[in-house]
């Protein structure tokens, strides 16, 4: 009898996850066969069952609903008599609880960065963020062969949910970034990645097994072709009129070129001197600790000119649209790139505030003149902010500026988890 219906794609890492742990258990699931992506889960109906609209999604016989696949993972596990899967103490579920959040947030986190600045589909391609993430997943996979040299699977002597969850996310990695070289410098992982796929309840469900024979790299789009305009043909050949001797004095009797005209300067650039230096200031923050004594934060008070600029709390309207740290950390990051124009006008420290599925998009910039619009309005996103101008004068105030700048932030309970600056 089956537990119920999930929604996924054949070929989604975490809906393979789920039904794995389902084949493992000895439990039936049903896959919904009328799941269109992209359709369905942006129906009212679909979203009155599942308030993400995402997959994967499941459903049991009595329409108890849960999205997330970690959520899905565990409660399906949970159902598997007899099974091995969430481990036999209170130790075992500990480590493979451990393990499996290690594997979302360390592995697929950053492979999926990757994935999606080489495919287009998650910001303009960065090559310092593409390959910054890449080296985060080359760390993290280390960890893993470190930990599997004197182990068969990740936590005691049977496959645990860990195996599966791991498992479902290195298909990813090894099919677009462990290439020979990683692979050979990485044995143990790909002995037990091996081990894992090729249990005889898991075949059907990862497939055959096709491994990066190069590692996955970003292709600019091809630049589109020119219009060939056909030849025109020969003009006939025109006489030009003799020239006349010029006099001396006939020199000046062409009309003078008309200049062109200047571009249009930048408003804030027509603002009085400051004293402060926003270079110097962006040096200061970079070379200096932040806090303490001879702290960059001290020489922002010595330096500050209130007159000429102006600080500002930034917040992200839309919070609960939130998911993966990472993710969030990118949404700073693309903002960024988008105020470029901005950059002799602005100092910003930005994070992501909370854990995944809760947190907040916070933090201060620093700009030229008194007014937060003239300098952001160049990022065409830049009202999905709320800008609310900060007085150095009230505590509450300056105590947020200074955590901002410091990246102890704390807001309503959620720490700050990683954090951006514009400079």
């Amino acid at each position: 009898m089956s537990i119920g219906t999930l929604y996924t794609t054949p070929a989604q890492p975490q809906g393979q996850r789920i039904r794995a742990i389902a084949a493992f258990g000895g439990l039936q699931i049903d896959v919904a066969q009328d799941y269109v992506h992209n359709e369905t889960n942006r129906t009212d109906a679909y979203k009155a069952k599942f308030a993400s609209g995402k997959i994967p999604a499941f459903e049991d016989k009595e329409g108890f609903t849960l999205f997330e696949s970690s959520a899905i993972s565990r409660y399906v596990a949970s159902l598997a008599p007899n099974s091995t899967l969430l481990g036999s103490s209170a130790h075992e579920t500990a480590l493979i609880d451990q393990w499996s959040a290690y594997a979302e947030h360390e592995v697929m986190a950053y492979a999926y960065v990757s994935l999606g600045l080489c495919r287009g589909s998650l910001t303009p391609y960065n090559k310092p963020i593409d390959q910054t993430y890449r080296d985060k997943h080359t760390r993290s996979i280390g960890v893993l062969e470190k930990h599997l040299s004197t182990r068969t699977f990740l936590v005691g002597h049977r496959i645990t949910l860990a195996d599966i969850t791991l498992a479902s996310i290195l298909k990813v990695s090894f099919t677009y970034f462990i290439d020979p070289q990683a692979r050979a410098s990485h044995p143990n992982l790909v002995r037990y990645f091996e081990t894992i796929v090729n249990q005889p309840k898991f075949k059907n469900i990862f497939g055959p097994i096709e491994y990066a024979e190069k590692a996955l790299q970003y292709v600019p789009p091809p630049k589109p072709a020119k219009e060939v305009k056909p030849a025109a043909p020969p003009a006939a050949k025109e006489e030009k009129p003799k020239a006349k001797p010029k006099k001396e004095e006939e020199d000046d009797d062409d009309e003078p070129l008309v200049p062109e005209e200047p571009k249009a300067k930048n408003p804030l650039d027509a603002l009085p001197k400051s004293t402060f230096n926003l270079e110097d200031w962006k040096r200061a923050y970079s070379n200096l600790d932040t806090r303490g004594k001879g702290g960059s934060i001290e020489w922002f008070y010595e330096k500050f000119d209130k007159e000429g600029f102006s600080i500002w709390r930034v917040d992200f309207k839309y919070n609960d649209e939130l998911t993966q740290v990472f993710m969030s950390s990118n949404q700073i990051g693309g903002f960024f790139n988008r105020l470029e124009a901005s950059r002799k006008y602005l100092f910003g420290s930005m994070g992501v505030l909370g854990k995944a599925n809760d947190s907040v998009i916070s933090g201060v910039f620093i700009l030229r003149g008194p007014d937060a619009q003239p300098v952001v309005d160049v990022a065409p996103d830049w009202e999905s902010y709320t800008y609310k101008k900060l007085d150095l004068e009230n505590d509450a105030d300056k105590a947020y500026f200074e955590a901002a700048l410091a990246w102890d932030l704390e807001i309503d309970g959620k720490a700050w988890a990683d954090g951006k600056n514009f400079k």
